[in-house]
Parts: structure tokens; C-alpha cells; sequence
């Protein structure tokens, strides 16, 4: 037994000296274009960040578009199960988050629709059509993203910290989201 622990004490101070593999040309291409893509979206370290930790699962700027939207929907579905879970102390707390619950179900539904454009995106002469829809969606789901937080606007307290909080994590991620699909439009 101290002979194992042993060996296991050197292997640990052994290796920071050993070589560490390196990541595969497709790795590292998927990797450049994650931070290329990202370089100018309204929030690059949050898009680089967010679809980074993805293991490299888009290999051409329309899987990333995909993967995007992808984030954003587990967001939005995230923060919808968070605020359905918060208790509002006046009607009008609750009113505010029983509203906001609703526009991240209809942001799940944009999202969703968007996902599935994206997914069956043709380069024919649909394609000015389908991004338009695709856009459109996006659009709107950042549009109820925006409506649920005017629903705090005039409230202070915990409450209103943490639906601004979970909505500016969803909004920013949609945002690139929106981003990387222009992109495809270009």
C-alpha cells in the first residue's frame, strides 16, 4: 500500500514534465471557429464561453447558429422553471412573474421553431424566406425576454435582482444567438 501511494505521489509531481497530448486539427479548427465567430457578437467572452464548453460540436458556422439556439433554449427553459418556482410578495410580484413565465414559454416555442429552421435550412429559393422566419423568431424571443423584465421595472427587493439576473443570462446568450444566424444570412 505505501508503495502505491508512492507512485502515485511521483506520477503526480511527474506530471506537469511529461508531454500532454494536443488537440486534433479538427479540434483546434472547431475551436478557431468558435472564437472567430464570436470576435464581434454583442457579447464575445459569453459566445465564446458558452459554446466552447460544448466539446467543439459544431464544425461549420450553421452547427454553431444550431448550437447557439440550442443554449439559448435551455436557458430560457431554465429560467422559466425558476421563476415558476418563485413566490411574488403582493399581487403584483406575482402578477409580474406569472406574466414573465408565460413570455419565456413563448420564447420556448420561437426558439424551438427557430431551432428546427435552422436544422432543415436549404440553400435554395426558400433560404431568404426560412433565415427571414429564423430571424424573426429570434427576435421575438429576445423581445419577451425584454417584456419580462419591463413587468419589474418599479419593484425593488430580492425579487426583482434574481428575475433580472436569470433574463440578462437568457437575453445575452439569445442575443448571440441572433448574432451567429445574421451571420449565415451574410
Amino acid at each position: 500500500m505505501l508503495r502505491t501511494l508512492l507512485f502515485s505521489l511521483f506520477l503526480l509531481l511527474l506530471s506537469p514534465l511529461l508531454p500532454h497530448p494536443t488537440p486534433t486539427r479538427a479540434n483546434a479548427q472547431k475551436h478557431d471557429l468558435v472564437h472567430r465567430s464570436c470576435l464581434h457578437a454583442t457579447y464575445p467572452a459569453i459566445c465564446v464561453r458558452t459554446l466552447s464548453s460544448h466539446g467543439g460540436a459544431a464544425a461549420t458556422l450553421r452547427e454553431l447558429a444550431q448550437l447557439a439556439v440550442k443554449v439559448s433554449l435551455a436557458r430560457v427553459r431554465k429560467a422559466s422553471d425558476f421563476l415558476s418556482h418563485k413566490k411574488g410578495s403582493g399581487r403584483r410580484e406575482q402578477g409580474a412573474l406569472s406574466d414573465c413565465v408565460e413570455q419565456m414559454g413563448d420564447s420556448v416555442e420561437e426558439l424551438s421553431k427557430t431551432l428546427a429552421a435552422l436544422q432543415h435550412l436549404r440553400h435554395d429559393a426558400d433560404f431568404r424566406w426560412q433565415m427571414s422566419n429564423a430571424e424573426t423568431w429570434v427576435s421575438a424571443a429576445l423581445s419577451n425576454e425584454d417584456t419580462c423584465l419591463d413587468g419589474f421595472k418599479e419593484m425593488d427587493g430580492e425579487i426583482r435582482s434574481d428575475v433580472h439576473r436569470k433574463i440578462m443570462n437568457v437575453a445575452r446568450v439569445t442575443s448571440n444567438a441572433l448574432y451567429l444566424i445574421n451571420l449565415l444570412d451574410d
